[in-house]
C-alpha cells in the first residue's frame, strides 16, 4: 500500500486547513501548508513549483525533501523544513493540486464554497482582506492552468 500523500486544494476560505487537520489526525499524517511555500502575496505559482519540484519529486525518488518555509513576518524565506520518503503527508492550500502533483497523490480533494462565504471566513480568520483581489486573481490563474477540480478524487462544497 503506498504511503499516505493526500492533497487538499481549494480557494481561500474554503475550509482546506480544517479538513487537512482532520484527515491528518485520522491517518497519523503530518500537514504541509502551502502558506509556508508561497513567496508572499504574489507567490501562489512559486508555491506550486516548490511543492512539485522541491518536495514531491525528491520524495518520489526516495530522497529526503528539504526546503525553506516562507516567513510572512520577515517577508523572506525562513527556516528549513524536511520530509522523509514514505512519511504520511497531507498537503493543503491553493495551488497544491496540479497535473504534476496529482501524479503523486494517493487522494486528492477540491473544496469550494460561494465567494461571499469564503471571503467572510477569510476576513474572520485574518482580520483583513486587503489581499483578496490579488490572491483571487492568482487562484483564477491556477484554476485556468490546472483545473484542479477535474484532478480531484473528491469535490466538496460547503
Amino acid at each position: 500500500m503506498p504511503p499516505v500523500l493526500w492533497i487538499v486544494d481549494g480557494r481561500s476560505g474554503a475550509g482546506k486547513t480544517r479538513l487537512a487537520e482532520r484527515l491528518a489526525a485520522e491517518a497519523g499524517a503530518r500537514v504541509i501548508h502551502m502558506d509556508d511555500l508561497y513567496a508572499g502575496w504574489h507567490g501562489l505559482a512559486t508555491g506550486s513549483r516548490l511543492l512539485e519540484r522541491g518536495i514531491l519529486a525528491p520524495l518520489a525518488e526516495g530522497r529526503e525533501a528539504v526546503w525553506r518555509r516562507w516567513d510572512w513576518a520577515e517577508g523572506d524565506w525562513g527556516p528549513e523544513d524536511r520530509a522523509l520518503p514514505g512519511e504520511a503527508l497531507v498537503i493543503e492550500g491553493c495551488g497544491s493540486l496540479t497535473l504534476a502533483s496529482s501524479a503523486h497523490a494517493t487522494r486528492a480533494i477540491w473544496l469550494d464554497a460561494p465567494e461571499e462565504v469564503r471571503r467572510a471566513r477569510a476576513l474572520a480568520r485574518d482580520g483583513d482582506d486587503a489581499w483578496w483581489e490579488l490572491w483571487r486573481a492568482q487562484e483564477d490563474q491556477h484554476i485556468a492552468a490546472n483545473d484542479p477540480a477535474s484532478l480531484a478524487d473528491e469535490v466538496r462544497r460547503s
